[in-house]
Parts: structure tokens; sequence; C-alpha cells
């Protein structure tokens, strides 16, 4: 800002945004000056604030409250300001052919970094760390920073996603990342980070834990755990809903092998294909 005037000094970002958008900057006027300059645009906060967010709703997620904030703005469409005779859908039916069309091309508002993968299989991103594949180990990598996520990219490929760390010095872990691994050395895997954040996270259910049990009893707890972790690599080609259905059909069999559960969860996808396809008719 400079002194009391309408003035800015513009960031970087801010002006390629706008310059992306065509929009044209204009600024109220510091202070009690310009505090009548933006009064409905306050107004209508208020308004917001007091119906949707008083008392503050709870929720587990960012994206759980943004599809919340979503379905408050649509049911916002049908309401009348004061005595005006038009919805506010119907207002904005009116105003929207006005308006200048949307680019082609979006506009990435995400913060780039170039972090080099430390022998932990992590990255550094501001002041946390988060974990990506274990052959990236000593590789530069590319993460875009977004406001409630990052995603790292090895050349043009997506190899991580992460919800992201508000706390400082905190440490996201995906467990997927560590298998190769923990394969080879499964005695590391039942005290691993990793594996307490998936449970956590719910990624790892008491099925699994269920299962792993039985796999400890039936094969020791050394091929026991590598048979679940051979389990967990099915993940990376079944959705985790039918490794899941698998894990828990084998168990109900007695069938503790890393073979069986896929035959299961395989099964359990293509049951619920069919239940999705469309009928055929001859």
């Amino acid at each position: 800002m400079l002194g009391q005037s309408r003035g800015r000094v513009e960031a970087d970002r801010w002006i390629a945004f706008r310059s992306h958008f065509g929009i044209e900057s204009f600024y109220c006027r510091p202070g009690i000056e310009g505090a009548h300059e933006k009064g409905g645009v306050e107004g209508m906060i208020g308004y917001f604030r007091r119906n949707h967010f008083v008392p503050v709703p709870e929720v587990s997620s960012l994206a759980e409250l943004n599809e919340l904030v979503e379905q408050w703005d649509r049911q916002d469409d049908a309401r009348r300001i004061g005595s005006r005779p038009k919805t506010v859908a119907e207002y904005f039916a009116l105003e929207q052919p006005l308006l200048m069309p949307l680019p082609e091309e979006p506009f990435e508002t995400g913060r780039l970094f170039t972090p080099r993968v430390d022998r932990y299989g992590q990255i550094p991103v501001r002041t946390n760390r988060y974990s990506v594949p274990i052959r990236l180990i000593g590789k530069r990598v590319r993460v875009m920073l977004h406001a409630s996520h990052l995603v790292v990219h090895d050349q043009n490929v997506e190899v991580a996603r992460h919800e992201r760390l508000i706390a400082k010095g905190a440490v996201r872990l995906d467990l997927d990342h560590y298998l190769e691994v923990l394969v080879r050395k499964p005695g590391a895997f039942p005290g691993s980070t990793a594996l307490e954040q998936a449970r956590s996270a719910g990624r790892f259910t008491p099925v699994h834990d269920a299962w792993w049990d039985q796999a400890r009893k039936m094969h020791g707890e050394r091929d026991g755990t590598r048979a679940l972790i051979e389990v967990l690599l099915l993940g990376r080609h079944l959705p985790h809903e039918y490794v899941v259905a698998g894990l828990a059909a084998a168990l109900r069999a007695g069938a503790m092998t890393a073979d069986a559960v896929a035959l299961e969860a395989r099964k359990a996808a293509l049951s619920a294909y069919e239940r999705k396809a469309p009928a055929r008719y001859g």
C-alpha cells in the first residue's frame, strides 16, 4: 500500500493472474475514508457468514467444507434480496451475457518448488516434509503447492499427491511409497510411521489387521507380514475397496496368501462392474 492513496505495489503473481483473466484492478482507499466503497460486498459476506457459518460447521476436511459452500451457493440462487422482484439467479442470468468469456487455458495458481528427494524418500516443502516413491531418492522432482494440497511430478508424470500440512515441522507419509523396501525388510513394517498414518487416515482398515493377524499365525511373523505387503501392492492395480473386499473374503475362507486375496479382489471388481453395466438385449 502506498500511503492513503489508491495506489498499490502489486505482486508478480497477482499481475499475471489479472492479466490472464483480463481484470482491471481498482483499489479502495484505506481506513474510514474508503469504508463505504465496498459496503455491498462486506454486507453479503456478513449475510453468508451469519446464515451458514453460525454455528461453525463441523467437517472432516477442507474438501467437505468446500462442497457445503457450493451447496449453500446454489441454495442462495433462489433467494430474493429485500423486496427486489427477481431472485439472485434471475439477476445473474441478465448480467451473464455482459461478462467477458473465460480464457480457454487454465491459470496455474500453485507455487512451484523443485526439491531433491532425500535418503528417506521425502521432500521438503516450506516447513514440512512429504513422501514420494523411494525409487526417486536423490532426484529432483517438481512440486506444485496449492492452498489445500500438493502434487509431485517426476518429469511429466504425477508420482505423489498429498493433502497439505498446516502445522510447521510435520511429516506426511504414504505407505505405498515404501512398499518395495518393506517387502524386503518386513520387520520394519509394524512400527513404521507410514503404517500409523495409514491407519489414522482409514486406508489401513480393521480388515487388514484381522487378515494380517491370521497370516502371521499361519506363516510366522516375517512371512505373514511379507504376504500382507504383497496384498498392499495390489492397490496399485485395483481400487482400495476391492482389495478390502478381497481381504474379507479370503479371511472368511481361511486363505492367507496374497494370490488368494488378489483372486477375491478381482471377483469383487468384476461383480461391481456387472452390476453397473447396462443390460444386454439379444
